[in-house]
């Protein structure tokens, strides 16, 4: 369990995470990336862009 970066609240998380891996935030529905893993660290996730077919 730790904090989410965009409200304060609780995350809960599995077992294992990985650098990389998506959550989300129980409490105000945020994206959320695993930015580090020892100690797990979390920030928002990037929003994904269209490539338009690049």
């Amino acid at each position: 369990m730790t904090d989410c970066p965009e409200c304060g609240g609780r995350v809960d998380l599995p077992e294992t995470v990985e650098v990389g891996e998506i959550v989300d935030c129980n409490s105000c529905g945020s994206e959320l990336e695993v930015v580090d893993d020892d100690p797990v660290t979390l920030d928002a996730a990037p929003d994904l862009e269209e490539d338009w077919g690049e």
